[in-house]
This record gives C-alpha cells, structure tokens and sequence, in this order.
C-alpha cells in the first residue's frame, strides 16, 4: 500500500512542513529530512497489515502537532477500468459530526451546507455556527467531510474506520470534482514532549464495504441489546408539560410500553436541575416516579447536563462555571432557551454540581437519563485534550456517576458514546412538519427536519447494535398540531420501527381510533421480529428489503416527498 502524508508541526519557535510517501508494510521515516543542524526533531513509524494502518509519532524535542493528513490512497479497489469517473455515480457515506448532523450516502455532485455562508448578523444572533463543527472545521464548497466511518460504493468502493477514535476524530474529505479522498487525524495543538510517543493516526480499511461494516460489528459490542418502547413528553408538548399531562397520558400506556419518560419543562430553567418548577409540579416528581413503577414501566428523565442558560440561576449566581473563549467571555453553545452556554469540565465544582443533579434523580428512583446538547462539552477549547479526548472524558464522567442506570445521549460525537452509553439518538429532532419551515432549511446541519433524521436513520443503522442501540426519535401518528400527511406518518413509524432501538411516541396514545392503533400494532410487529437484509440508494428513493415470519418484503422510500411509494 502507498499513500502519500503531509505533517505540519512546530518546536522551539519553528514551524515545519514535511511531506513524503509511505511504502512497504512498515518503516520509519526521520523529520524534517533535512535541517540547518543537522537534528531530526520526530521519528514516524508506520505499520501496515493490509486492513490496518498505524502511525507514530516519536519526539527528539518538544514539538505542536499543527496537521497530519493523508492522500493518495489505493487502498480502494476499482471497478471498470474504462468507466470515467461520474460525480452521479458514486455514492458517498459521509458520517456527521454529531448526533442531529446529517447524514447519508451522497453524490459528488452535492454540496455540504456551510452554516458561515450565512449573513453574518443571523450567524451572531442565534449562534447556529455552534451546533456543529462549524467553528473548528473549515468548509470547502468543493469537498464533502465526514468523520470516523466512511465508504463509498460505486466505481470504486472502499470503508475507513478510525481506531484513534479516543484520541483524535479522524476527518475524512472527498473530493466531489474527482472523488479523491484524504484523510486528516484531527490533533491540531497538540503538544508532545521529547521522548513520548504520539498515535497520529490508527485505522482499519478495506475494498470491501461489506467487510469493513462487518468487522465494525465484531469490533464494537453495545452495552445493552435490549429495545425501548415507550414515550416522552416533548413532541407534544415541549416545556408546556404539568402533572395532570403527565398522569394522563402515563395512564393511556398499555402493558407493551416499558419506558415513560419526562422530558424538557419540569425544571425551572435549563441548568438548575435541582429546582423543579412547583406551578408545573407542586409535588415533585417522587410520586410521578412512582406511579410510573406501578405501572411496571421505567421512568426517564431529560437533562443537559453540560450546559446552563442565560435565566438560569446557575448561570447568574456561577460566572466562574462557564467555560471562556479567547474573548474573554462565556462559550455560547446556541440560542435555544434565553441562549446557553457551556460549563467548564476543568472547575471542580462545576463536576461536584453535576454529579449532584444526576445522583439527586437517580436516587429518586430514575432508571433511564436522556442527556441532551452533549456537544456543549467539547464545544470550547482544552488546552492540553484533543476534542476527541475531552469527550470521551465527559462522557465516562456521566457513566463513572450513574453506574449501571441507562443512558440515552443525544447531541454527541458517536464514536465517544461507544461503550459508554445504552442508545443514542442518532437524527436531528423530528419536525412537526416533514422538512421544518421553510427558512430552516437554509441554516445548520443539525436542524430540526423530519426529513433528515429519516436518511440519518437508515443510513447510520449499521451502528446500531454494536456502538450502540439506535434512536430514530419519535413517531407521531396524531392527527392535531402536526402537519405530517398520513403517508408521511406511516413512513416516519416504519422505517423508525425497521432500523433502531428505540421506538418512543409523544402522542396520548387514549385518543388514537381503530386505524391508529392497527398502525402501531403493525410497526410493534416489525419493531420486534423484522430484520433488514439489504437497502441502496438510487436518486431519491431508497429500496430497503427486509424479512419477517420467513418471507422477505420490499418497501421503497422517497426521501423528498416522506412517503412510501
């Protein structure tokens, strides 16, 4: 195997570039080649098997990491050597940054949505550059990114898969003009001292899409393989929830629901989990607790625990708690709520807060934690961590406090929740209406957009079961206060029952008539006994074959009007 590295780093006020070829199984290569004293200041060492390729790092003096990268790689088998390549052709796996961020196969004819093309006043107000990878990647209209997973199928096929994943993301871009790929291990700044060894990059590769994802599944094994169903408050009612709606539609669940979960609205403002708003609640949560265990379900509750807004005591009475950026200021994560910004993971005291609010609520008898906005923790720069290694930090942080209680992430990098968390959400929220309004679709690719959780759902599902169990976030099958057609009702509870986990509704299930229950009997049936055999994506529409009670079914999905065709 040959390709081709570029490495950029700095040392005793110096900056150098060095780039060069790899060749051969292994072997070393002394940097810069050529110096005015005569010293190499690092060492790589590179090995490769034939599916995995590592390489080192070893300093002769304290030296940044600036940049690794690389290029050139003829580790992806081709096809017809006379077909040219077609940008319509190939099809891309470009795996987001985060949960919400979207996510499927693409055509090198698409571009990627740059949230800092937009004007630069709706940028300021409402922080949308935050959500994603916005403030740290840069974005290039003639290249598509992904992170940590990548394939592509057509003319040529081939998969990535980091195994530096808790050191360092690894970004893969294509070129969508000439479909050339590179690979950049994501360690800017890091600082190694003389003597230490540094891992730049480690990855499994292979020609073979179908062997790379099987070997992703005999590498990563869930926590759990146990399947939700159950419900949560928030797609109905948001944070206008209370007890009486609560209690009302906890009452409407049957004996095949196993999870009721109370979402955003319960506290008083988001950061003061510990102050349950008593207009909403006069008596607490202990006793819905316990109604919700005499029903034989586990009770859920939503929390963001990195995070605190604007009206928040926490944020008032707490500024030395809040992460700061090179300005001085608090780390503005978005502009949900009053606006909200990141808690800094290095003050003692910010972790002694949260693992007082978990415990609180797991000690009241909580059983499954849904933790939002988990992005908030790597958001800000950490001098001396990669961003790849402050979250994994955090996220064992959250599990090392709740021990064996069930957590559902949401809002995180996927790969760092592996083996720490039950499920992940792995879409953006679900819209009321199937691509959201209209002006939303010109802003972030972590957007609300019933749209693109569905291609998010099908496409990341190959996950699922291994990193994590799936959530495909909710179904609706009520017909008030939502704009979904029925076709696009019956597509969203399908393909959620076909490829995840989770299946959680927000409906009062008490109102739904004979022809909402037998929907929901029909997708419970492929939730727990159907198996996807196969899916592919042609233009807009996905194919997807799956089997059931000995028979194989096919089912055909059109990713632009919602529906089933």
């Amino acid at each position: 195997m040959e390709n081709d590295y570029y490495l950029v780093f700095s040392s005793g006020g110096n900056s150098y570039s060095c780039e060069g070829t790899f060749s051969g199984p292994d072997g070393k290569i002394l940097l810069p080649e050529n110096t005015d004293e005569g010293e190499h200041l690092v060492e790589l060492s590179f090995r490769d098997s034939g599916h995995r390729r590592t390489v080192t790092l070893r300093a002769a003096s304290d030296v940044v990491i600036d940049g690794y990268r690389e290029y050139g790689h003829d580790f992806f088998a081709e096809g017809d050597p006379a077909k040219e390549y077609d940008p319509k052709g190939d099809l891309y796996f470009i795996n987001g940054y985060q949960s919400w961020t979207d996510t499927r196969e693409y055509y090198g004819d698409t571009r990627e949505r740059d949230v800092k093309s937009l004007p630069a006043p709706i940028l300021r107000s409402f922080s949308l550059d935050r959500y994603g990878d916005a403030m740290f990647y840069k974005y290039d209209k003639r290249v598509l990114h992904g992170y940590d997973v990548f394939y592509v199928k057509g003319k040529t096929t081939g998969f990535v898969l980091n195994l530096n994943y808790a050191k360092a993301y690894l970004i893969v871009e294509v070129v969508r003009r000439t479909g050339e790929v590179t690979l950049i291990s994501d360690l800017s700044g890091s600082a190694v001292k003389s003597g230490d060894v540094i891992t730049l990059c480690d990855y499994y590769y292979s020609g073979d899409v179908d062997e790379g994802i099987g070997f992703l599944k005999e590498t990563f094994r869930s926590r759990t393989a146990g399947k939700i169903f159950g419900y949560t408050s928030w797609y109905n009612y948001y944070q206008n929830i209370n007890a009486g709606i609560i209690s009302r539609d906890l009452e409407a669940l049957d004996s095949r629901f196993n999870l009721f979960q109370i979402d955003d609205g319960y506290e008083t403002f988001v950061g003061d989990w510990l102050s349950v708003d008593e207009k909403k609640f006069p008596d607490g949560l202990s006793g819905i607790v316990s109604d919700i265990h005499g029903k034989g379900l586990m009770a859920g509750i939503w929390l963001a625990p990195f995070v605190a807004e604007e009206k928040s005591e926490t944020f008032k009475d707490h500024p030395d708690w809040f992460r700061k950026g090179p300005d001085g200021l608090p780390v503005k994560c978005g502009s949900n709520w009053s606006g909200f910004y990141a808690l800094d993971l290095d003050h003692p005291e910010v972790l002694s807060y949260v693992e007082k609010c978990l415990k609180t609520y797991a000690d009241m008898g909580f059983d499954f934690f849904k933790l939002d906005f988990l992005y908030a923790a790597n958001l800000p720069d950490y001098e001396g961590r990669t961003r790849s290694e402050q979250a994994e930090y955090a996220y064992s942080f959250l599990r090392k406090v709740l021990g064996d209680k069930l957590i559902l992430g949401c809002g995180a990098t996927l790969f760092n929740a592996a083996g720490k968390f039950d499920y992940m959400r792995i879409g953006p929220d679900v819209s009321l209406k199937f691509d959201d309004v209209w002006y939303m679709r010109f802003m972030h690719r972590e957007r609300i957009s019933t749209k693109v959780t569905l291609q998010n759902t099908i496409f990341r599902s190959f996950m699922d079961g291994c990193l994590f169990g799936n959530d495909p976030d909710v179904f609706l099958l009520r017909d008030d206060n939502i704009s979904l057609t029925a076709a696009q009702r019956k597509a969203l509870i399908t393909i959620n029952a076909l490829f995840g986990s989770v299946m959680m509704t927000s409906d009062n299930v008490a109102e739904y008539d004979r022809s909402k229950l037998d929907a929901l009997d029909g997708a419970l049936t492929l939730f727990n006994e159907a198996e996807v055999t196969d899916y592919s994506r042609r233009g807009d529409v996905i194919t997807i074959v799956y089997a059931l009670g000995g028979r194989s079914f096919t089912l055909k999905y059109d990713t632009e009007k919602g529906i089933i065709i």
